[in-house]
Formats: structure tokens, sequence, C-alpha cells
């Protein structure tokens, strides 16, 4: 039976068309997926992400292990500091893409609902000698997203702190109803915005709060296409354990000069290949949609394969992730790809498709 969350019967209650979702019961969609990515490109809408895996590494020792197995630097983060990042095996492969919290003392960790079991199983087996508790607070908590132009006015009033007041990539402990909860500058939708991790029990009382206040209920329908536009990658799709973070793009989250990461010395050989397929954005013409595995071809032969694919509402064009042989990775390379059968004309563009107005 599929795991649920502490908002399932809100969900519910609204309507929401429920799916399996890495091992979760997941609201997809309420109203549709177009009103809601609108919603959050033009106001605001809500998320629940409380199956994301929730991790709490305490102590000087839990730092020293996450940056063990971290690509980008642990140690330096500053209170209340969040930073992306990936954890790889020994080989290179991307086991997780991973957000890590700073703390005066020990390191907050968010990854991906399908690879919690296994990030807490790389984490002990990679412990060693250290004395450090490894733990999971995932079922003792709700996660939410407030996502939009107008999340930050939308939430204001809620807790002590201010989160306009929070640099972006920036957390703070607070309360909310008087219990302490965390409010972070941070999202997946390439808009401005929260997230809020509160103590189980809260998660309703502060959905149902947010929802008052007139923010828009979002499934994972929206989420989707609302990533996608902003380029960002998704585990399982752009991202996996046979992908190195350098051919993801991901480059600026390997800090070389940190010190020994598991991976390390993997992908310095890895940087050494050219040949090695790489994540671009594709453009298609028409309105037939890219799904995941559908071949991109150029003058008749393969060249690489879609990861993601959607119609952008905010666009309002045909888009998708691929992986592509380097020497068609080229901004404006033509080339096609396979759409059930057919060939769609195609074109490598800039990543990301999207990237909202930053206020001055």
């Amino acid at each position: 039976m599929a795991q649920r969350t502490p908002l399932f019967d809100a969900h519910v209650s609204l309507g929401a068309r429920m799916v399996d979702f890495a091992g979760w019961d997941m609201p997809v969609q309420y109203q549709g997926i177009l009103p809601e990515h609108q919603a959050v490109r033009t106001a605001v809408g809500i998320f629940d992400i409380s199956h994301m895996g929730r991790l709490w590494l305490p102590g000087p020792e839990g730092i020293s292990l996450v940056q063990r197995v971290y690509t980008n630097d642990a140690a330096q983060l500053k209170v209340g500091q969040a930073r992306y990042g990936l954890i790889c095996n020994e080989k290179g492969g991307i086991l997780d893409d991973v957000l890590i919290y700073g703390h005066h003392d020990g390191r907050g960790l968010v990854v991906n609902a399908s690879n919690r079991e296994k990030i807490l199983a790389w984490l002990q087996g990679h412990q060693g000698t250290r004395p450090v508790s490894i733990l999971d607070q995932t079922f003792e908590t709700c996660m939410i997203a407030v996502q939009g132009p107008q999340a930050l006015a939308l939430v204001h009033g809620l807790t002590p702190a201010d989160a306009a007041a929070l640099p972006y990539y920036f957390s703070t402990e607070t309360t909310y109803r008087g219990r302490i909860c965390t409010l972070s500058r941070t999202g997946y939708t390439g808009e401005d915005g929260v997230e809020l991790i509160v103590p189980r029990d809260l998660g309703p009382p502060l959905w149902a709060d947010l929802l008052q206040k007139g923010a828009v209920a979002c499934g994972l329908g929206a989420r989707d296409t609302l990533r996608l536009e902003a380029a960002m990658p998704l585990y399982g799709h752009e991202l996996n354990e046979e992908i190195d973070p350098l051919q993801a793009g991901l480059s600026w989250a390997v800090k070389w000069d940190k010190g020994d990461f598991i991976g390390r010395d993997a992908l310095q050989a890895r940087k050494q290949d050219p040949s090695r397929p790489v994540r671009v954005g594709l453009e298609l013409e028409g309105k037939r949609i890219a799904r995941e595995h559908a071949v991109v071809a150029k003058e008749g032969g393969p060249i690489g394969a879609v990861t993601s694919g959607t119609f952008g509402p905010t666009l309002n064009k045909v888009i998708a992730m691929a992986y592509v042989a380097p020497a068609c990775a080229a901004l404006g390379t033509p080339c096609q790809v396979d759409v059930r059968g057919k060939p769609a004309p195609a074109k490598v563009v800039t990543l990301p498709f999207y990237k909202r107005k930053r206020n001055p």
C-alpha cells in the first residue's frame, strides 16, 4: 500500500486525482494542469511535497559525512544557507540530487522521494567510524511549497519570520501556531517562493490557511510542466546512476577544490571523454509532444534521446530536454524527434526555456 502524506484527506476533499508516485499517494491535478500552471506563473500556487525525504545529520561528524558524499561544498555553508548538489557513486553516476541546509550544529538534507531509502543506506554505508546519527524526519513532518510572484506576500504573517527578508536559497527556523518550523526561500518551479517544513499534525491547518489566503492547490502535473519550462532536471529522467553531473550541465555544483569526495576521481576521468552525451533543450515545431525515450535524429541517424517533454503553457511551444552527441549540441542545431513514429522538426535552444523577471 502506498504511503500517504499528512495532507491526503485534504487532497481528496478538494477532488484531486490521486496517483501512485514513488510509493506515495499524491495529487496529480485538481482543477487541471493548465490553470494550476498559470496560477503559479501569475499569482501563487501550493504543492504538497511531503513525500520528499527529510534527513538530519547532527554535529560536526554529520557535516563531515555530508562533505564526504556530496559534490558541492557542504562544510562552508552559513547558518540557514541552502545549497544544491549531487551525491554520486564511485563511478561518478548520480545517486540523487540533494538540497543541503546549513545549521550551526549539523546539516539537513532534502532528497527525492524515490531515493530516500537508497540515500539513507548510502550514508550509513559510508559512515565509517564517525559517531553520527542519521535521522529520518520524513514521517514526523509535513512540507509545503508556496510558489509564484505573490507567494511572499501570501505567507506574510503566517510566521514571525518575514520570508521577503530571506535571501534566495536561505532558510530560517521560526514558528507556526507557536511551534518550531522551517521557512526557506527555495522552490522547483522557476518562480520565487518558499517551502515550509512543519510538524506533521500542523500540515492540514497550514494547507487550509494558505488556501483561505487565496493560494491555488497544485498537483504533480503542474509541478512537472513548471520545472521543465525552467529546465530543472528531474531524477529518473535527466539524472540517473549512468549520467554524471558534468554531462547533465551541473558542473557548477561540483567543487573540485573542496577536497576528496566519493566519485571525484571518476568525474575527473569522465571529463576527459568528449563522446559523452550532453543535456540540451529542444524546441519542436507543431503541437505534438515528445515523450521520454523518443529518438532524436539528424540527417537520418540517431544522435540522442528525449528525457522529458511537454507543451510549455507559458511559452506556447512544445519543448523537451534530451541527451545528444556533443557534436550536435550547438545552439540552433536542427534535428528531428520521433513522435509516435513520425518525425517532428526541432532545434537545439538555450536553457532554461523560461526565466522569470526578477525584481529590480
